[in-house]
C-alpha cells in the first residue's frame, strides 16, 4: 500500500473517483516478477524457476515439495498457484492471500516456514498483473482470482471447505473477506487488515460510499466461520484502527492479537505471532 500524494487525495476528494481509480491509486504495486513458469510438453507439469530477488531461504529438497500450475478466472485471466506440502500430518490448508508488493517467488520460503511451524500445508496464487499472471490488477479481478484459486484448491487437491482456513495479508484481506462472505471455511485470519479503500484514504470516513473500493468492512458481518484478526499496534500503513472495527464487527471473532509495537510489514517477527497461530490451529479451532 503506498501513501497518496496531496494532488492526488485532492483528485479523489474534489471528483469522487470510480472504485478502480481508488483500487488502483491506494493498492497495487506488482514487484517485477521473481519467478517463472516453464511448462513441459504435456502441458501439464510447470516447473517453477526462481530468481535471487526471490531470495529462497532452503535447499533443492524443499523446493520438490513446491508445486506451481497456471488456472484461468472467469474474467479470462490466466493465474499462477502454488501449493506447498510443509507437513505430511497437516489437517488444515491455508488459502493464502499475499500482500501487496510482493508476488508468489518472494513468498515461497515464508510458506515452508509458516506451514511447518504451525503444521499446515499451504496454497496461494498472484493477482492478476503479479508474478507470472497474466492481466492487470484490480479488485474485480482480485475476487475473481481468489474464487479461481479456492476451485483449484477444491478440484485438483479434493481439499474440503472445513480443512481450508483463508488467510489475507493486507490488501489480501479483500479477497479473502469477500470469499469468506460467500463461503464457509474451517476459519478466517486477518493479517492487518483494512475496513476499505476511504478510510486508508481518508481516516475519518464514517459511511461507505458507492464509488468506495474494498469494503470489508460491509462483508465482515457476512463472515460465518471463526474469524482471528492480527494487527500491528504501529501500523503506518493501515491503521490499527481498522484491525479493532473489523474484529468488532465479525459474527465469530476468536481472541485477536494486537502485536504492541509492531508495524505493517514485522508483524510475524515478533514471537507472539506464531505462537498465537499454533494455538488457533493446534487447539482452538479443535474445539470451536
Amino acid at each position: 500500500m503506498n501513501h497518496l500524494s496531496l494532488s492526488e487525495l485532492c483528485c479523489l476528494f474534489c471528483c469522487p473517483p470510480c472504485p478502480s481509480k481508488i483500487a488502483s491509486k491506494l493498492a497495487f504495486l506488482p514487484p517485477e516478477p521473481t519467478y517463472s513458469l516453464m511448462c513441459d510438453d504435456s502441458g501439464s507439469r510447470w516447473t517453477l524457476h526462481l530468481s535471487e530477488r526471490a531470495d529462497w531461504q532452503y535447499s533443492a529438497r524443499e523446493k520438490e515439495a513446491v508445486e506451481c500450475f497456471m488456472t484461468r478466472t472467469s474474467r479470462g485471466n490466466r493465474i499462477a498457484c502454488m501449493f506447498v506440502r510443509c507437513s505430511p500430518s497437516a489437517r488444515y490448508t491455508l488459502l493464502f492471500s499475499h500482500g501487496n508488493a510482493v508476488d508468489l517467488g518472494q513468498m515461497s520460503s515464508f510458506y515452508i516456514g509458516l506451514g511447518s511451524r504451525i503444521n499446515c500445508n499451504v496454497f496461494s496464487y498472484d493477482y492478476s498483473g503479479y508474478g507470472a499472471s497474466s492481466g492487470k490488477p484490480s479488485e474485480k479481478n482480485l475476487y475473481a482470482d481468489v474464487d479461481a484459486a479456492w476451485q483449484a484448491l477444491r478440484s485438483r487437491y479434493g481439499i474440503r471447505p472445513e480443512n481450508v482456513i483463508v488467510y489475507g495479508q493486507s490488501i489480501g484481506t479483500v479477497p479473502s473477506v469477500d470469499l469468506a462472505s460467500r463461503y464457509e471455511t474451517a476459519a478466517v485470519i486477518l493479517h492487518s487488515p483494512l475496513t476499505s479503500g476511504m478510510r486508508v484514504a481518508f481516516p475519518d470516513t464514517k459511511k461507505t460510499y458507492c464509488f468506495d473500493a474494498f469494503p470489508n468492512i460491509d462483508k465482515i458481518s457476512k463472515v460465518t466461520s471463526p474469524v482471528l484478526v492480527i494487527h500491528g499496534t504501529e501500523d503506518e500503513v493501515i491503521d490499527f484502527s481498522h484491525g479493532l472495527a473489523l474484529y468488532e464487527r465479525c459474527q465469530r471473532p476468536v481472541e485477536p492479537l494486537w502485536v504492541e509495537g509492531a508495524g505493517h510489514n514485522d508483524v510475524e517477527l515478533y514471537g507472539q505471532y506464531l505462537e498465537r497461530l499454533k494455538q488457533f490451529v493446534a487447539h482452538e479451532l479443535v474445539n470451536l
